[in-house]
């Protein structure tokens, strides 16, 4: 390969690169911020995250549409807008250790590594798991760790959490994921079957208070066998 060939390519790859930071943060400026999200902490890790390096070849010129995303297996990408809404609602101040049921592509679990200490993530889908847990790693996210396992069941050995966080919704919240909340921990996931609500739980006193934000779809929690 001749210079010229290796520094045309350098100046394409580089032109991709500023091509796809344009579409990140016209993804911020016009589904995220103008739909109420405020938090800067949360809009400054979705400016970050490369959303086209969690999704499939075949998408990439659609990673920063206002649309969920095939990832296979009948899984998907969640739209950025839920994906900023959802870690908004976790109220991250950086300290905090995180349960993330759904790893999927990985996307979420990077936008939450930036806002928070630690992230703990299952997927139950092996295949899933393994690639995002080396994207993420890839990437550089070295407080996410990814275990594939049923996510009705949590993580007990690394419970309590500060914050909980579903990207697959159950018909009921499981009691197993509130038993591992903190006192003032806070969960936030999508409820239902085919009528789905996005909902905050916070945990005072012992005792549950919950908060309807909207309706969503999202897809069904899958139980381990």
């Amino acid at each position: 390969m001749s210079l010229f060939s290796i520094e045309y390519n350098a100046s394409c790859a580089q032109k991709g690169e500023i091509s796809m930071e344009k579409l990140r943060e016209k993804m911020v400026t016009e589904q995220i911020e103008s739909r109420g999200v405020t938090d800067q902490r949360v809009l400054s890790a979705m400016r970050k995250v490369e959303r086209h390096a969690f999704v499939p070849d075949q998408y990439r010129s659609e990673a920063y549409a206002d649309h969920p995303l095939p990832i296979g297996h009948g899984q998907t990408i969640s739209q950025p807008y839920i994906v900023a809404l959802m870690t908004e609602l976790c109220e991250l101040q950086g300290d905090e250790k995180v349960l993330e049921i759904g790893t999927g592509s990985g996307y979420q679990a990077a936008v939450l590594a930036l806002t928070a200490k630690e992230v703990y993530s299952i997927e139950i889908v092996e295949s899933l798991g393994k690639r995002a847990r080396e994207k993420l790693s890839g990437a550089g996210y070295d407080n996410v760790f990814v275990k594939i396992g049923d996510g009705y069941l949590g993580w007990p050995e690394k419970a309590p959490f500060d914050v909980i966080i579903l990207t697959a919704s159950p018909p009921q919240i499981p009691q197993l994921l509130i038993d591992q909340l903190k006192e003032g921990g806070i969960l936030v996931a999508p409820e239902g079957e085919y009528i789905q609500q996005l909902v905050r739980l916070e945990k005072r006193n012992g005792i549950i208070h919950r908060r309807n934000i909207t309706y969503v779809r999202f897809v069904p929690m899958i139980r381990g066998r």
